[in-house]
C-alpha cells in the first residue's frame, strides 16, 4: 500500500468528492497553494492513482432501471473460453463491471439494463452465445443499499 502524506490525502478525498472543482478552491481546502496542489494533482495522474476524469450519472434517469448480478460459469475445457469470454465483457456496454472470482462461478458481472425484456436480449445476443459458457446465475437487485465510487484512502 502506498503511502499519502495528509495533504495529499485531503486532495485525493476532495477529487474523489468533486473533480470539477477549481484548482484554486483544492488549495484553499488542502491548506496549500495553487502550484503545490497542481503538482501533486499531476503526480497521481501520472503515476496511475488518478486513473480517469468522468462524471458519474443516474442510471435509473438514463432509463437503465434493471441491475443484474449475474454468475456467470465457464466450461473449463473448452480452448480459448476465458480469453473469449473477457473480450465480450470488455466490448459491452450493458456489462459496467467484472470480478474473476473464487466459488461456484468464475465471474460476477455487473449489468444495466432498462428492464426484463432486455436483459433476456442481452443473455441471448452476447452471453449465451459464447460456446463457452456453461450457466448464468441471475440477481436481480432490488434496491441500493449503498452506492460509492470514493475509495477508502490510508491514513
Amino acid at each position: 500500500m502506498q503511502y499519502f502524506d495528509r495533504a495529499t490525502r485531503l486532495i485525493i478525498e476532495a477529487l474523489q468528492e468533486d473533480n470539477r472543482q477549481s484548482n484554486q478552491l483544492l488549495a484553499e481546502k488542502v491548506g496549500l497553494s495553487a502550484t503545490p496542489v497542481w503538482r501533486r494533482v499531476k503526480e497521481l495522474e501520472e503515476s496511475g492513482v488518478i486513473r480517469r476524469h468522468v462524471a458519474l450519472m443516474d442510471r435509473e434517469r438514463l432509463g437503465l432501471s434493471l441491475c443484474v448480478l449475474a454468475h456467470v460459469s465457464l466450461v473449463r475445457h473448452t480452448e480459448g473460453a476465458v480469453d473469449d469470454f473477457e473480450r465480450l465483457v470488455r466490448s459491452s456496454r450493458e456489462i459496467i463491471e467484472c470480478h474473476a472470482i473464487t466459488g461456484e462461478a468464475d465471474y460476477v458481472i455487473k449489468v444495466v439494463v432498462a428492464d426484463m425484456k432486455a436483459y433476456d436480449q442481452f443473455l441471448q445476443a452476447s452471453i449465451f452465445k459464447l460456446p463457452g459458457v456453461a450457466s448464468v446465475r441471475s440477481n436481480v437487485v432490488l434496491r441500493e443499499v449503498k452506492y460509492e465510487t470514493a475509495l477508502p484512502v490510508n491514513p
